[in-house]
């Protein structure tokens, strides 16, 4: 005997309802609540005793398994993981189309266990590509076709059962995207949701008792997030999104969730003809080349997990021409800018009430750092003054709303940063922190940074 019931689940967030409603009250989307049948099979006279019980694990007999990390050779991709790929790890790699993920990933299987035709096999899947536009691109990039194996093939099931028939485990699975892959299980179309959830479990199951790693290509929405089911994201083990500022060259992989590794740290690429290319020195890339001394422009020091960067902020600050004065930014949160400028208009006494400012950070990075307060800070007094900050001089300070300066962590990792790249001078909060090469001027507020500004 079997009875039916009706639910209405998001396509949006996968998330359940028994009534409809035009609106999600999980994630807030509209029209997303679709339809669907259950049949629920009735058992008599079935009781707990007859269900096998689950195994109950003592973890203190379980042994410690070292994790011999596979390496990609390629040394931002190797710091964004934790030190290398983790044998049966499930990894998802998004980002814009166009943006390169291909040709990443290609480099990845290219240099992965090292470059030699005897080393393990990589298993590249696509089901977007040919056999032949996938060599074309392996050419173009310089790649070892002998170590590289293609499939070109949708269904999961055929996938898996051409992997595991394979003399030699694989050292890694690439699937180029998961959104064109679907599995027989599942009658919806390709790219649904439902299809999109089993084929990664598949996946993850492969990758868990096979010790495969498998690196998965996700697309992206118009929001900028994973295209299917968020719980996609909870499925996989690290998620790296690759971003960048449409101006630039630059690509930054940023991990967002990883459970072998930091999620603080961030690998530095450039988009050249023959494929990425790692900055070595990733804060000269965020440094205006220029060496003309204006107003608006400070130096400052951020760290991106145990990395410092240098980076240049500058501000603009002009009479408003409109009632109500503007703020805009570029790669820094507007509401942190709006912070600070009420302290400066409260704790400083400077009239920005009238003016319109405008933030950029150089070299299209985002990042939400509290130490650039102190350089935003300088910066706009040293428009709105139209005087320069000292050459050779980096600036960094958290600022609180009483205009005090507060102390930054990891203040002896950015001193020395600055004095690698040849600065003369730090303007910081006071601490402990101590240089015999550079001039350190310490303040405790906000209305020190104005007799700090040349003429």
């Amino acid at each position: 005997m079997s009875k039916q019931s009706t639910i209405f689940f998001c396509s949006k967030c996968s998330a359940q309802s028994i009534k409809w409603s035009g609106r999600c009250f999980e994630c807030g989307e509209w029209g997303t609540l679709q339809k669907e049948t259950l049949d629920k099979k009735t058992q008599t006279n079935k009781s707990d005793s007859n269900i096998k019980p689950a195994e109950i694990i003592n973890l203190k007999k379980i042994e410690n398994k070292n994790y011999n990390r596979v390496k990609t050779n390629i040394d931002e991709v190797d710091r964004v993981l934790g030190g290398g790929i983790v044998p049966g790890s499930l990894i998802l790699l998004s980002g814009e189309p166009g943006i390169g993920k291909s040709t990443l990933i290609a480099q990845i299987a290219n240099l992965t266990g090292g470059s030699k035709s005897t080393d393990i096999k990589i298993l590249y899947v696509s089901g977007e590509e040919s056999a032949h536009q996938i060599k074309s691109r392996l050419e173009r990039l310089n790649c070892n076709l002998e170590k590289i194996q293609f499939i070109n093939e949708l269904n999961v099931e055929k996938i898996i059962s051409a992997c595991k028939k394979l003399e030699q485990k694989p050292s890694l699975l690439i699937i180029d995207s998961i959104q064109t892959i679907y599995t027989s299980d599942v009658e919806n179309e390709i790219g649904g949701i439902n299809q999109i959830k089993a084929s990664t479990a598949k996946f993850l199951e492969l990758a868990k008792q096979s010790d495969i790693p498998v690196m998965l290509i996700g697309h992206i929405t118009k929001d900028g997030s994973i295209a299917g089911p968020k719980n996609l994201e909870h499925m996989v083990d690290t998620v790296l999104y690759l971003e960048t500022d449409k101006t630039h060259h630059y690509r930054i992989l940023r991990a967002v969730k990883n459970r072998f590794g930091s999620t603080m740290e961030i690998g530095i690429f450039e988009m050249k003809k023959f494929g990425f290319c790692e900055i070595k020195n990733p804060s000269s890339i965020f440094l205006n080349e220029s060496t003309q001394n204006l107003s608006g422009q400070a130096i400052s020091c951020i760290m991106e997990g145990v990395r410092p960067f240098l980076v240049e902020t500058q501000s603009l600050v002009t009479k408003t021409v409109f009632g109500y004065p503007q703020r805009k930014t570029s790669g820094y949160d507007l509401n942190r800018l709006q912070v600070l400028i009420a302290v400066l208009i409260k704790r400083a006494n400077i009239n920005l009430s009238n003016q319109d400012v405008i933030l950029n950070i150089v070299g299209g990075l985002k990042t939400n750092d509290t130490a650039l307060d102190l350089a935003i800070c300088l910066n706009i007094i040293s428009s709105f003054f139209d005087k320069t900050i000292p050459q050779k001089t980096i600036v960094f300070g958290e600022v609180g709303l009483n205009g005090e300066i507060r102390n930054i962590p990891r203040i002896e990792d950015r001193i020395k940063e600055a004095k690698k790249l040849g600065f003369k001078q730090i303007i910081m909060p006071e601490n402990n922190a101590r240089s015999n090469d550079l001039k350190l001027l310490k303040i405790k507020n906000i209305n020190d940074v104005k007799d700090l500004l040349s003429h």
